[in-house]
C-alpha cells in the first residue's frame, strides 16, 4: 500500500488530489483538517474562533503525529509546516511528499467559488481570507519548499494531470528508494 504525504497552500487541491489519487492507487486517504473537525467536533473556524490559533495549531500538531507514516495518502493543512517539529515530523516519517502550489490569483478564485472557505478556512491575519493569500504563500513558501521531495503547480493543470504527474513521479525508482 503506497504511502505519500501532500502539503500545500489551501485552495491548491490537496483533498481533491488525494480522494483521486487513493482511487487510482486503490488505497486508503484522510484529510487532516477533517479528521481534525471529526475529533473535536467543531469545525476549523470555530476551534480557532473559541480556542486561539494556538489551540488549533497544538490540535493540528496531535493528528498530525497519530497519521503521519501510515500506508495512505495524507492530505495535510495547510499550516502544519508553520511548526518545525511538524517538518521535521514530515521529513522523517511522511516521505515521500508532495507539495501542491498555485499562484495567488488562482488560490483566490479558488477560494472564492468554494462555498466552505468561510466555514472552514478562516482569515488567520485578521485580514479578508482573499487579501492574506499573496503575503502567506510568500512567508510559507520556504517552509513547504523544505519539506517537499517534489512541487507540482496546480494553477493551470486540472485534477486529472495532477494526480498522473504524482503517480508517474512515484513510478520512478529513485523516489522508491528515498521512501525507504
Amino acid at each position: 500500500m503506497p504511502r505519500l504525504t501532500l502539503i500545500g497552500y489551501r485552495g491548491t487541491g490537496k483533498s481533491t488530489i488525494a480522494s483521486m489519487l487513493a482511487s487510482s492507487l486503490k488505497c486508503s486517504w484522510i484529510d487532516a483538517d477533517t479528521e481534525l473537525e471529526r475529533e473535536l467536533g467543531r469545525s476549523v473556524a470555530e476551534i480557532i474562533q473559541l480556542d486561539g490559533e494556538e489551540a488549533f495549531r497544538d490540535a493540528e500538531s496531535a493528528v498530525l503525529r497519530r497519521l503521519v507514516g501510515q500506508d495512505l495518502i495524507l492530505a495535510t493543512g495547510g499550516g502544519v509546516i508553520l511548526r518545525e517539529a511538524n517538518r521535521m515530523l514530515l521529513k522523517t516519517h511522511g516521505r515521500p511528499i508532495v507539495w501542491l502550489d498555485a499562484d495567488s490569483f488562482s488560490v483566490r478564485l479558488r477560494l472564492k467559488t468554494d462555498p466552505f472557505t468561510a466555514s472552514r478556512r478562516p482569515a488567520l491575519s485578521g485580514k479578508d481570507v482573499l487579501e492574506e493569500v499573496e503575503s502567506t504563500l510568500r512567508f510559507r513558501e520556504p517552509l513547504y519548499r523544505e519539506c517537499a521531495d517534489v512541487r507540482i503547480d496546480t494553477s493551470s493543470i486540472d485534477a486529472v494531470a495532477v494526480v498522473r504527474c504524482i503517480e508517474v513521479w512515484l513510478s520512478s525508482s529513485d523516489v522508491m528508494k528515498e521512501k525507504r
